[in-house]
């Protein structure tokens, strides 16, 4: 009998270790949505997402954001969302990686698995307007992506509505023909909840969220962070502008002639690689969107080296206070009529 009841109990003991074996070799995904469920439960939530380590370490440094002490993260497809409040609000942070695939794989990951009830993407960007500077703060209406190109060959006639780059009239040295052509600016398929299923439209400006707009506008007198040391400032007090456009491509701009570029043909202010990215995706799955970005560089148009190595921290700083008082400031009541979690572009 004993020996019977020794032989079950080492029976359970095997099942349960391969059960555990078995639940510990699933994809981590299947094991985190467990978790996600859990953090829903409590949401909704304000989805928070930045780039890379140098803007997250500034708005760790910020303070405001206190993490969920009962689930604090949820690490999914190499991604860790951090899970918290800033100013009693409910928040979810991610950074998302460099570039547009990785900004628009994080935004879509983030609004098919958390309550999410629209998007603020922050970080550090390159200035276009000599009439900004370094360390101001710009809070885009449009953006585009600026990186879709047709490459032409130099004896093929340009016909393009928005703008065409000829790569001609940037060569200093004559040495006969333009081998590499020009380039024609291609406007973006979107595709969106509103339109017809698997039939896109043509895009070339994505507006940000004109009520998230009204709100940062409120914010233009927030004091801004002018130096890094007691010898180390900037030459002017940091300012916040809001309603400009800004560019996103997979490209770091440091160079004079192309910023000219950009800003004759497109007037945008700022230049950066992740914005235009989030921006579409939310307003692709229709949920409302802001993009904040501190200047950090001059994108080539310095003289000498780049700023960013120097202002970068301070930029990202600047973004991040206005990140924290636009939540402070943002009204979230989804049982209002009207409520926009879902707009159109």
């Amino acid at each position: 009998m004993a020996a019977k009841r020794f032989a079950a109990c080492f029976l359970r003991l095997v099942l349960i270790s391969l059960l555990v074996a078995y639940s510990f070799s699933l994809p981590l995904n299947w094991r985190s949505l467990n978790l996600i469920k859990k953090v829903n439960r409590k949401g909704p939530y304000i989805g928070l997402i930045t780039v890379f380590p140098p803007e997250e370490t500034a708005f760790f440094q910020i303070g405001a954001f206190k993490p969920n002490q009962k689930h604090p993260s949820v690490d999914l497809s190499g991604r860790r969302f951090l899970v918290g409040k800033i100013h009693d609000k409910k928040v979810v942070y991610v950074r998302c990686g460099v570039g547009m695939m990785n900004a628009a794989a994080a935004t879509q990951q983030m609004l098919d698995l958390f309550d999410i009830l629209g998007i603020v993407h922050f970080g550090i960007a390159g200035n276009a307007n000599n009439s900004l500077s370094i360390g101001d703060v710009t809070i885009p209406q449009q953006f585009s992506h600026t990186g879709i190109w047709d490459w032409l060959n130099s004896n093929r006639s340009l016909n393009y509505d928005e703008a065409s780059l000829d790569f001609k009239r940037y060569i200093n040295v004559p040495r006969g023909d333009n081998l590499l052509g020009h380039i024609g600016f291609r406007y973006e398929q979107f595709f969106s909840e509103y339109g017809k299923a698997n039939t896109a439209r043509p895009l070339f400006w994505a507006n940000t969220t004109r009520q998230w707009l009204q709100v940062a506008a409120n914010l233009k007198g927030i004091k801004l962070n002018q130096c890094l040391s007691s010898s180390v400032c900037l030459p002017q007090k940091p300012q916040l502008v809001v309603g400009l456009r800004g560019s996103t491509a997979n490209i770091f701009v440091d160079n004079a002639a192309y910023r000219d570029f950009l800003f004759q043909n497109f007037r945008v202010s700022s230049v950066d690689m992740e914005s235009s990215a989030v921006v579409m995706t939310s307003l692709s799955n229709g949920f409302p969107v802001i993009v904040i970005r501190g200047l950090s560089d001059l994108a080539g148009g310095q003289s000498g080296h780049n700023s960013i190595d120097t202002f970068g921290s301070l930029a990202a700083m600047n973004a991040c206070k206005v990140v924290v008082q636009f939540i402070k400031q943002l009204h979230l009541d989804t049982r209002e009529p009207g409520f926009p979690r879902c707009i159109q572009p």
